[in-house]
């Protein structure tokens, strides 16, 4: 276990057993790695990517990739000089761009004899039950005939999706949908740095909890012309982490540095998770829905919640925000406006406010401490 008064650690052998025996592993791969200076694909280094991804298949583990690039190289096949402002520009690039960027993928695996399958997603499949069951059905399909899944968003035709660390997310919400034993971005950078851009900057090994300190040394490192970011790539991690997956951030630059995550070498920064693996349902509550509306509930509501595992009853609620209904999924905050729990309302907001509700508002089985 690791030490819980020591914020940043590194223990060899935690490291060793959260990441060697990893079978279902998810692998992002960021636009800073696949892409070059003229941001045109990078075919040498996703070529040595591919590789890592390969030889892992073929000792035995599940790989899942993630991956970004879609937009450069549509800007290729057009030839865009510089990455498009525009909405509609970006898509037409990102349109043009996902068939050339799945030939390449199909092209390189196809040299170390695998098959890769393009899945595109969006919100709105993750976050419909059946369409989100369909989905996770689909890629263990994939899997089970030793096809390399190519996971990307929609960007063609979703108008909210091109924005800041959108597949960083997207690679955690995968690994919680499968569920994985592993999370990898693979990115510029060495990990997440104390320090970062001074002399004494410090690679940090290992964190044991996404906080406030940590999530201000992750917008030291956020560069201004990074797609992503280390910020979303640390909401990542706080995910994955509750999903009960490790994730690592290491740079795909460098050659092997995948192979040598997955040995439980000292690579990169590894986010230890918070505990066990969330049930099914449990994480397409807490991580696949925007929530309609908010709970304020008293200090006693939420000691039950946190503490004893009891349900929400009316009682504890003082206050609620939101248009929300019957059946929709909630944010369920202290009274400093603080969220610390979702689930789903047996009620809504009208049947609360007008004290026309039940007992139980939102039952135990509906509900998780985030």
């Amino acid at each position: 276990m690791l030490d819980a008064s020591r914020p940043f650690c590194y223990q060899p052998r935690v490291r060793a057993k959260l990441l060697k025996d990893t079978p279902l592993v998810v692998v992002k791969l960021g636009s800073g790695i696949l892409t070059d200076a003229r941001n045109r694909l990078a075919t040498p280094r996703i070529k040595q990517l591919v590789a890592q991804i390969a030889r892992a298949r073929k000792v035995g583990r599940e790989m899942v990739l993630v991956s970004s690039g879609a937009v450069a190289a549509g800007m290729e096949a057009l030839g865009c000089e510089k990455r498009p402002t525009r909405l509609a520009e970006l898509q037409a690039c990102a349109a043009v761009g996902q068939s050339r960027l799945m030939a390449r993928y199909e092209e390189l695996f196809a040299t170390h004899k695998l098959q890769a399958a393009k899945v595109l997603l969006t919100h709105a499949d993750l976050q419909d039950h059946d369409r989100h069951l369909n989905a996770r059905n689909t890629l263990m399909a994939l899997l089970d005939r030793g096809v390399v899944p190519v996971i990307n968003q929609n960007d063609a035709v979703t108008f909210n999706e091109l924005t800041v660390g959108d597949n960083d997310k997207l690679s955690a919400l995968v690994a919680a949908l499968l569920p994985a034993n592993l999370l990898v971005q693979l990115t510029t950078a060495d990990g997440l740095v104390r320090n970062f851009g001074k002399s004494n900057a410090r690679l940090i090994s290992s964190v044991r909890k996404v906080d406030d300190k940590i999530r201000s040394l992750a917008r030291g490192t956020q560069s201004a012309t990074s797609i992503g970011g280390m910020a979303s790539k640390v909401d990542a991690a706080q995910i994955a982490g509750r999903a009960g997956i490790p994730m690592v951030i290491a740079n795909g630059v460098k050659r092997g540095q995948l192979t040598k995550v997955l040995a439980g070498e000292k690579v990169g920064t590894l986010f230890v998770p918070s505990g066990d693996k969330l049930k099914g349902r449990k994480r397409w509550i807490a991580f696949f829905h925007h929530p309609q509306g908010e709970l304020v509930v008293d200090d006693g509501a939420k000691a039950a919640l946190r503490e004893r595992g009891k349900s929400l009853l009316k009682m504890g609620i003082a206050g609620c925000d939101g248009d929300f209904a019957a059946g929709d999924v909630v944010r369920i905050c202290d009274g400093n406006g603080t969220g610390f729990a979702q689930g789903i309302t047996r009620f809504s907001k009208s049947e609360i406010e007008n004290n026309s509700a039940g007992k139980v508002v939102v039952h135990r089985d509906d509900l998780v401490i985030l």
